[in-house]
């Protein structure tokens, strides 16, 4: 449980800068600050959760895949 949830705070670190990385550099308490009347995609201010749980579905579904993958790899 605690390393999926450093996981997911892990990929919402990612989006949050790859997305909003001037913001971040420039003034990240005014882009916190202004996070509810934000209007991303008609989401608002749930975007950034929104986002994160979408790009963790994508590597939950994934991670099995890159497993199989692995495992094969390996000659015993």
């Amino acid at each position: 449980m605690k390393k999926e949830l450093l996981i997911f705070i892990g990929i919402f670190l990612f989006l949050a800068i790859g997305m909003h990385f001037k913001e971040w550099t420039s003034h990240p308490i005014e882009h916190i600050i202004a996070l509810p009347t934000s209007a991303a995609y008609g989401i608002g201010m749930v975007h950034p959760l929104v986002f994160t749980l979408l790009g963790y579905i994508v590597y939950v579904v994934f991670r099995p895949i890159f497993r199989l993958f692995g495992k094969i790899g390996k000659k015993d």
